[in-house]
């Protein structure tokens, strides 16, 4: 057995006490191996494309290993044969070069065809689709790329058939599940151990803010000063509702698009940029605008967090009314049909979801000030198993552990 296959990485880890033995890991550990000994004794690449191989499906709560695991099996292919990459940063390079290639006949298909002559297996870690527009495009995409060979593996938070669920024409949608479920192994990991929650060292990141304004300017310019950064904005002595973006005078640009911060500093040594809330999480904002930042920064400040809690609500849209007829289906006697509202701060909250996604994936330093205690930040509405996630990654975002990755890419 080859000395870095994932069997041998997961038992010197283990032995190293560098990781702590798992049982609910084993048949991941196993099924890893099994596709990584078919991948590199196996036949030739172009013999694999007349057999294609099934991927691997890894999906459980947070915390359970997925993307460590994935890890380890990606360090025991050669850099030429897989790519790995965050679901989100995924999306966003197919966006561009469908960009690249306007007025291509069948553009996805010309895409797949790319991607499989540069690589044979590819790797997404946090596979989830909220966006109605990568939705559109994945049906196609994944068909085309298991139709060429290519070895998908994946780790999500749920299941494939609970991919997108409740999204604008999920119907569109389902030719992508199916591919998904036709061309890898899924597999459920369900131990019962968070290993966020392993012992770790914390550092505050994450504070609350007090009631009186000039209390909450004077932790706010603390911590502005803690990172060698000022301002003498007045929105920082406001509350929340009081605050405006337009008080916030620092103007920069990402993907087009004008984004007021209030205050950051971007040389050889430091790299720190500090926003309101509101300005980062409330405004037109995708998860490419957070990738685009975690790019440029090192760290992060996020002022005037509020609770993001509310509950949605459900309404009977008449058909004939809002669709114009187009879906109207007499045979079945269908009069109207289901639909789900969002609650005020539901796209926020998605939004913040998206950012604390991409700080976590690219090792950023983060810190907050918000109105709620940490755990009261989301705990009632329709997003509440996409924030278990959020909520795992603050907390160890706050440990020493992290900092320390964060410090180590500073350094590169």
């Amino acid at each position: 057995m080859p000395e870095n296959s994932p069997v041998n990485q997961y038992q010197a880890l283990v032995a190293a006490n560098q990781i702590s033995f798992d049982n609910s890991q084993q048949q991941a550990v196993e099924l890893l191996e099994q596709l990584y000994l078919k991948l590199v004794t196996k036949q030739s690449w172009f013999s694999h494309k007349k057999t294609p191989i099934k991927g691997i499906y890894l999906w459980g709560k947070v915390g359970r290993g997925k993307t460590f695991l994935m890890d380890v099996f990606v360090a025991s292919l050669p850099n030429t044969m897989c790519k790995r990459q965050h679901f989100h940063h995924f999306m966003q390079d197919v966006h561009a070069q469908l960009k690249a290639c306007a007025g291509r006949v069948e553009p996805l298909k010309y895409l797949a065809k790319q991607f499989s002559q540069q690589y044979q297996v590819l790797c997404f870690d946090e596979f989830f689709v909220a966006d109605i527009g990568d939705a559109m495009l994945l049906g196609n995409l994944l068909q085309y790329l298991f139709e060429r060979g290519v070895v998908v593996v994946s780790t999500s938070n749920c299941a494939p058939d609970q991919l997108y669920r409740n999204g604008l024409q999920r119907a569109r949608f389902l030719p992508a599940i199916a591919a998904i479920e036709q061309h890898t192994d899924v597999l459920h990991l369900d131990g019962k151990q968070d290993h966020r929650k392993r012992s770790l060292t914390f550092e505050q990141n994450y504070f609350e803010l007090p009631n009186e304004n000039d209390q909450r300017a004077a932790l706010h310019f603390s911590l502005l000063k803690c990172f060698g950064l000022e301002s003498d904005l007045p929105s920082l002595h406001h509350s929340p509702a009081q605050s405006s973006t337009a008080a916030c005078e620092t103007k920069m640009t990402i993907l087009g698009r004008e984004l007021n911060c209030i205050t950051q500093i971007n040389d050889a040594a430091r790299r720190v940029i500090c926003f309101d809330f509101s300005e980062l999480c409330q405004g037109p904002r995708s998860h490419f605008d957070y990738v685009e930042l975690a790019k440029k920064f090192h760290t992060i400040l996020l002022f005037n967090v509020p609770a993001m809690s509310g509950q949605a609500y459900e309404r009977i849209k008449a058909r004939g009314t809002e669709d114009n007829g187009s879906n109207i289906n007499i045979s079945a006697g269908e009069t109207g049909e289901r639909e789900v509202m969002l609650a005020p701060m539901d796209d926020a909250a998605r939004r913040f979801i998206a950012l604390i996604d991409e700080c976590y994936d690219s090792h950023i330093e983060l810190v907050i000030t918000a109105d709620v205690p940490q755990n009261k930040l989301y705990n009632n509405g329709t997003l509440l198993f996409e924030f278990e996630r959020t909520k795992s990654r603050l907390i160890e975002m706050a440990s020493v552990e992290y900092r320390n990755k964060t410090r180590a890419r500073e350094e590169v």
